[in-house]
């Protein structure tokens, strides 16, 4: 059973950084491509961020690209997300998932077989 577990959420400023991890167990994190998501409150969860199984390949939002970095540490089985300016909008609950069975990122939620708990960021003005 692969398991995710997220960490590095908190409350900061607006302008303000935060580096959230996500640590893979089960399952060797090489040969899953993995994608951060977000749920702002009262909304549906959206993609964040992507990456393939080898770190070759990286997506992002409009609303996060150039401000946040997605990596991987295959020998730590952990995949970071790296978010700098952050914006009182980009408060949520953030996610990662991992699909099975394929090698790309991808952008939907339904493509994503693992999910993790959770962990929240909240952005003041």
């Amino acid at each position: 059973q692969v398991r995710l577990v997220e960490s590095g959420g908190g409350m900061v400023e607006a302008g303000g950084s935060l580096r959230l991890s996500c640590v893979v167990s089960g399952r060797i994190l090489s040969w899953l491509p993995v994608g951060w998501f977000r749920q702002p409150p009262g909304k549906e969860r959206e993609f964040v961020a992507g990456i393939n199984w080898n770190g070759g390949f990286v997506g992002y939002a409009d609303s996060v690209r150039g401000r946040f970095v997605i990596s991987r540490d295959s020998a730590k089985d952990t995949v970071y997300l790296q978010m700098d300016s952050l914006k009182p909008e980009d408060t949520a609950v953030y996610y990662c998932a991992a699909r099975r069975e394929a090698s790309d990122w991808s952008s939907e939620v339904g493509e994503h077989t693992y999910w993790g708990q959770g962990t929240q960021v909240s952005v003041s003005s």
